[in-house]
């Protein structure tokens, strides 16, 4: 059995982007292992090139490390703070970027982001978007869903018809680049 990485790039224990990750991990038409790697399970030291010298990689890192390494695919919503990536978010990645050079392990994946204002965390996709599609062996389908909640029911997923569509397609995308298709 294929297994999914979910991450919602929060740290708050009611992140939107946790249940929205979530969700799409759920809607995908094949039976996957989804393995949910909430952030604040992996909070650490902030990084920096002198702690990684003093005391090497934190476990918390190759921990975090480990479980994309040894995922098919992966699905990371993004919180938008200020622009950008969480800092929750942002430590991690810089942790484990040292590890490795292929961050991400060429795996398949599919960027979301959602908040609750009308752009949907646009900026911070984007800005994702653009660093993980550098020279990756895959396509990256990505999506963002504006004001969750006039879009989004916890028991019947997205309810806005565009959207869902929207969202169907590039679900179904990941999916594709997910089986080899």
């Amino acid at each position: 059995m294929k297994k999914i990485v979910v991450i919602g790039a929060s740290s708050s224990s009611t992140s939107i982007n946790r249940v929205f990750a979530n969700y799409a991990a759920s809607s995908l038409s094949y039976d996957y292992k989804v393995i949910d790697l909430p952030l604040a399970d992996y909070e650490m030291a902030i990084y920096s090139e002198d702690r990684q010298k003093k005391n090497g990689i934190p476990e918390k890192a190759l921990k975090f490390k480990q479980e994309i390494t040894n995922c098919d695919g992966l699905i990371i919503s993004f919180a938008e703070h200020n622009g950008s990536y969480t800092s929750a978010f942002k430590n991690i990645y810089d942790w484990i970027s040292v590890i490795e050079n292929d961050v991400w392990c060429s795996k398949p994946m599919l960027l979301l982001s959602t908040s609750t204002g009308g752009r949907g965390g646009v900026t911070v996709l984007k800005a994702a978007y653009e660093r993980f599609s550098l020279d990756y062996k895959h396509n990256i389908p990505y999506f963002a869903l504006p004001s969750f909640k006039q879009n989004f029911d916890l028991n019947e997923g997205i309810i806005n018809v565009r959207l869902n569509q929207d969202f169907q397609t590039i679900l179904l995308d990941f999916e594709n680049i997910l089986n080899g298709d």
